[in-house]
């Protein structure tokens, strides 16, 4: 599977089929990991620069991990769940 190539749009049936599949889509796109890892702790005396791209990295990974499980809902799943403000609490709701 491409990252071009769309799953099927979950609608409330056959969950384990479409986590399955999306978990592969995620792994193809290198971002599985942010649905069962936290933030990062950054080590003390990191400068704060590098504090900040460190923190937006993963910021800025974990939406677009987010967005991808969130596109892959139908329209009335995803207002329900559109208000998760992580992968991790996403993909632990939608358990």
């Amino acid at each position: 599977m491409t990252p071009a190539e769309k799953l099927e749009k979950f609608v409330g049936i056959d969950f384990k089929q479409w986590q399955q599949k999306m978990f592969f889509y995620l792994i193809t796109l290198c971002l599985q990991r942010f649905i069962s890892e936290d933030a990062p702790a950054v080590p003390e005396g990191t400068s704060d620069k590098e504090h900040f791209m460190i923190v937006e990295a993963w910021k800025h990974s974990d939406l677009l991990c987010r967005n991808y499980i969130l596109s892959g809902l139908q329209d009335d799943l995803y207002n329900i769940y559109s208000g998760t403000k992580t992968s991790k609490e996403l993909w632990g709701a939608l358990e």
